[in-house]
């Protein structure tokens, strides 16, 4: 149902911009079939790319992916110039004003109009593509008011949805590789959504050659995100585990008598198998909260189920803060946190903006981001 929907949109919103395309192109007619072609094409590309990737994986697949990913940014920053230029058009029938604009050619102004909504759209796409090249190091030193055991502090380097497959391949999953390593982690989390969707782009591209080289004396660890459940959970669990990842759904793990990390499932489980993830209680039995605890959960709802309860500090991703503008806006309304951090009681939270992308390869919202948290063990007197 959601699919259909989302596709719905996809083809309304496509045949807007269609129409208006074609109309802008009035002054140049022989130009007016290509780009029909074109839009049909751009309009279903990266439903096809998808489709036929399942099956065969080929330079026509992964071109019809690209250009349907970028399509989606194309889409919103299209639709949202045209649609003010249809609401500059309202105004027009009462108060009178393009003609003054345009001149005596009207036919030559839309197309000019065309043209610059045209370059303002690839100037933001090509802009956000570079940002979402570039992640930004976000630093997080936190006091835990626990005893670390053996441990006076704990060097965390942590990443959330990466998205791996198709667009996030080789270069950025070296370079994403290359970016934990230089900050020498005591420990390497990754909060879901590891992989995006289907398993068979990643291992076609051995992406999982890179994630073997990861670097952390205590370990990696990941638990699963939306888009581990949406291509396939047990596939995807079991490229990870065999690329040197450690997958904790509904476990956890006391690592050198210090502390606790545990690994939710994600919440997507209780939707797509018969098997409910857990409770914060159930995860929690059994377990010393004496210790320090760090929880990796993907999607960061209901903080206030966690808070207080023992955990000191949730890891979380899954909203990418809207990846796009104005999207943001959307996912703050939705979640409590949208990207940062924020405590409630005893427990810190922290949700990040994410490495990867998913749809556009495209960020225009935020930057993407490797968290650093630098936790301090100091117990209360």
């Amino acid at each position: 149902m959601f699919f259909a929907i989302v596709l719905t949109v996809q083809i309304l919103v496509n045949l807007y911009l269609t129409v208006r395309g074609y109309q802008a192109l009035e002054a140049h007619p022989k130009i007016r079939p290509w780009f029909i072609v074109f839009m049909v094409v751009a309009t279903f590309s990266y439903m096809l790319g998808r489709t036929l990737g399942k099956s065969m994986y080929n330079a026509l697949t992964v071109s019809l992916d690209w250009l349907g990913a970028f399509w989606f940014a194309v889409m919103l920053y299209a639709t949202i110039q045209v649609f003010a230029i249809d609401l500059a058009r309202l105004v027009n029938l009462g108060i009178p004003f393009i003609k003054k604009i345009s001149g005596t050619d009207y036919t030559k102004f839309k197309f000019i109009t065309g043209i610059v909504v045209a370059g303002i759209t690839f100037l933001i796409v090509t802009a956000g593509h570079i940002n979402a090249w570039y992640p930004r190091i976000v630093n997080i030193p936190l006091t835990i008011n626990k005893s670390g055991g053996n441990m006076d502090s704990l060097r965390i380097v942590a990443v959330s949805d990466i998205h791996l497959g198709t667009i996030i391949g080789p270069r950025k999953t070296g370079k994403l590789v290359n970016t934990i390593n230089s900050l020498k982690p005591d420990i390497i989390l990754m909060a879901g959504d590891v992989l995006d969707e289907d398993v068979g782009p990643v291992i076609r591209q051995n992406l999982g050659d890179s994630l073997c080289k990861l670097e952390a004396p205590m370990g990696v660890y990941a638990c699963t995100g939306n888009h581990e459940y949406i291509g396939g959970v047990e596939p995807s669990v079991r490229y990870l585990e065999q690329h040197g990842i450690k997958v904790l759904r509904d476990t956890s793990i006391l690592i050198k008598n210090s502390f606790y990390l545990i690994g939710r499932e994600d919440r997507y489980a209780n939707f797509r198998s018969d098997k409910k993830r857990k409770s914060i209680d159930e995860l929690l039995a059994g377990i010393n909260t004496q210790k320090p605890v760090i929880l990796l959960d993907h999607q960061p709802y209901q903080l206030e189920e966690v808070a207080n309860t023992g955990v000191d500090l949730q890891i979380s991703g899954h909203t990418h803060h809207g990846q796009v503008w104005p999207f943001g806006y959307i996912t703050e309304r939705m979640f409590e946190v949208s990207r940062g951090y924020k405590q409630k009681g005893n427990t810190h939270f922290y949700v990040s903006t994410g490495f990867g992308t998913w749809g556009p390869p495209v960020r225009t919202g935020n930057r993407p981001e490797v968290m650093v948290f630098t936790l301090n063990f100091n117990p209360a007197e």
